[in-house]
């Protein structure tokens, strides 16, 4: 993976103009952010567009518009056709045909690594960065960020694989460093209540999904939930008030037979950038992923990028504000969802959303109900939302348990889309598809017998 980093860098040092081409999400955000700093200290005549997936629209526009170089950061690993006429590279993380093996591809399934959990695109990315300039290791905390936006901590409670040799770039560097704690998002930003409240992975039964219960759990073990007028948060309380909680939790789960594994993912890593006030959203590797996907969700990408590049005023702002209405969105979509209803099947859990979720938070409201009471997590969920234009944005989550049987969410998504034309991949874990609207029921047909053929 080395060499053909210092190769595509190469690519980039003997090209003057370059168009960065990423995916709306917070790895696509990161990836873009350091290939257009990389370009910009280079001196490079550099330009970025933000993209939901690779079609051929966007082909025939990159054709017509006859870029010197195009760099596709966390997406282009399937792309089927060549397109000589695109000089190209690639630093992806998505599972990729075996026939990728090019000098401008950097994937690490091309190399027996898993991009699903050992490094994400923006970390390929930060790999190209770093070979044009050692000096780029100061980049390393968005390469973490993007890790934690695809979630990549998720499997062991903390990054591992090529992830951990880019923390040690920025730990040697003194910019990001990290530490046992609870896992629980909103450590910085959250008040303590609303930390319990939205709670999963594991979820706190009789505690989850219910502000009240929150309050009581919280004054029945002791825990002040307010100073003055404010509210508590995480990294308010002290070293016991912490204690408490974590150890309350544990005992609650054992006592309702959730086992030993699930109370060990109540703790792991977080990722602390140093250089950023503590309490903000951008302090916390987590807490920075989400406020990047509240602006690539909605069309503001090129928000997500200035906050990436530095700016913590203007764009920052902004971003606070696209985020509020972000977490709105996520709760009136579980809200929606919860009310349609959960449909069951043998092999396959789905809901079918239509209008009443944007297709750009489908994943995300997927990925919230895989840890929540109400779905099963033997089988996956596959969450459907409406895309406009006669098309259907599919989303679907596993567990590693289910992968750890066969299960292959991005071949199965890949096989099921291709039969109408529609396209599909990501991860064994999470992956996508867009097909033709009406289609969803014969979709369903066919993705549940390629998971039974996997789990069987």
């Amino acid at each position: 993976m080395h060499d053909r980093a210092i190769e595509i860098a190469k690519i980039i040092k003997n090209s003057e103009k370059v168009h960065i081409i990423t995916h709306i999400d917070a790895d696509g955000i990161t990836a873009g952010s350091i290939a257009y700093k990389t370009c910009e200290r280079l001196y490079k005549e550099v330009s970025i567009e933000f993209v939901k997936q690779l079609d051929e629209n966007v082909f025939e526009q990159l054709i017509n518009e006859n870029y010197e170089l195009v760099w596709f950061t966390d997406l282009g690993s399937n792309i089927s056709i060549d397109y000589p006429e695109i000089n190209k590279i690639i630093t992806d993380h998505h599972e990729c045909p075996e026939n990728s093996d090019k000098n401008f591809h950097l994937n690490p399934h091309l190399f027996g690594f898993d991009g699903g959990f050992e490094i994400s695109g923006a970390g390929t990315t930060y790999l190209v960065s770093k070979a044009v300039d050692k000096k780029n290791i100061d980049l390393s905390p968005l390469a973490i960020i993007g890790a934690c936006g695809d979630l990549q901590d998720r499997r062991y409670g903390k990054l591992i694989g090529i992830n951990r040799d880019i923390l040690r770039d920025g730990e040697k560097i003194g910019i990001i460093n990290s530490k046992i704690d609870i896992r629980y998002f909103g450590r910085e930003t959250r008040s303590i209540i609303k930390l319990l409240q939205y709670a999963n992975d594991p979820i706190i039964p009789g505690v989850t999904g219910r502000e009240q219960s929150c309050i009581s759990f919280l004054q029945e073990i002791g825990i002040r939930i307010q100073d003055g007028d404010n509210y508590r948060r995480w990294i308010d309380l002290n070293k016991s008030e912490r204690s408490i909680i974590v150890s309350n939790i544990a005992q609650l789960l054992l006592m309702k037979g959730f086992g030993h594994k699930n109370v060990k993912r109540i703790l792991g890593e977080v990722y602390i950038l140093n250089n950023e006030e503590e309490g903000t959203e951008v302090h916390e590797a987590k807490e920075f992923a989400t406020l990047l996907n509240s602006t690539a969700r909605y069309g503001k990408c090129d928000v997500g990028l200035q906050v990436c590049l530095g700016d913590r005023l203007k764009f920052f702002d902004e971003a606070r504000s696209l985020l509020l209405g972000h977490r709105a969105n996520l709760v009136e979509g579980l809200q929606f969802v919860r009310e349609e209803g959960i449909n069951k099947r043998k092999y396959l859990q789905f809901f079918h959303a239509g209008t009443g979720v944007r297709d750009t938070i489908v994943g995300i409201i997927t990925n919230m109900l895989l840890n929540s009471e109400e779905v099963s997590s033997d089988i996956p969920v596959v969450g459907f939302a409406d895309k406009g234009d006669g098309e259907i944005k599919v989303s679907a989550r596993g567990t590693q348990e289910l992968v750890e049987r066969g299960l292959n969410l991005s071949h199965a998504l890949k096989k099921a889309a291709r039969v109408f034309n529609g396209v599909g991949g990501g991860h064994s874990i999470a992956a996508g598809a867009t097909i033709p609207k009406g289609k969803e029921e014969e979709f369903l047909e066919i993705l549940e017998s390629e998971i039974k053929s996997q789990l069987s």
